[in-house]
């Protein structure tokens, strides 16, 4: 079964088939599972601001 995107009202998406190497998210990390403190690489956005994607 997929994983479930997600997207930040800035437009960025995280995949967790990618997941954001940028801050050290190994592919395959659901968003359920990255910290609490992660927000979005891009506008810095925290998870609360994420919708799930269809």
């Amino acid at each position: 079964m997929a994983m479930e995107r997600w997207e930040c009202p800035c437009g960025y998406v995280y995949d967790p088939a990618e997941g954001d190497a940028e801050n050290n998210i190994p592919a395959g990390t659901a968003f359920e599972d990255l910290p609490e403190d992660w927000v979005c690489p891009k506008c810095g956005a925290e998870k609360e601001f994420f919708d799930k994607m269809d």
